[in-house]
């Protein structure tokens, strides 16, 4: 018998994407908590003069792949920025009480029952 390095085998996955899933959702907030073994992200869209908005999108995945999201997105913005240029990030000039847009929550979030 004789000691051969196994190959790792590449896995062709075929993703298809609806039709409902393909128009996408725009969101302008995201709200992210964790556990010891989930990254939560709640998506949400925030109007101007709208008191109420409501999470579009909950996307719960294990802490490894949030990592492997966070380098994609990392590397994505580096090649958008090389092609288009500095991607800047302003202030909110309507602030009323709390800052409207992406931001990172790290309280554990409460149990359900």
């Amino acid at each position: 018998m004789t000691n051969q390095p196994q190959q790792q085998q590449q896995q062709q996955i075929n993703i298809q994407l609806g039709e409902k899933e393909a128009e996408g959702i725009y969101a302008n907030l995201a709200m992210i908590v964790h556990s010891p073994t989930e990254i939560i992200i709640d998506f949400a869209r925030v109007m101007p003069r709208s008191p109420k908005s409501r999470v579009l999108s909950r996307i719960i995945m294990t802490p490894m792949h949030a990592k492997m999201l966070h380098q994609a997105l990392t590397d994505n913005i580096k090649k958008f920025e090389k092609q288009f240029g500095e991607i800047k990030v302003h202030g909110t000039p309507h602030q009323i009480t709390k800052p409207i847009g992406f931001e990172n929550n790290t309280e554990t979030p409460a149990q359900e029952e």
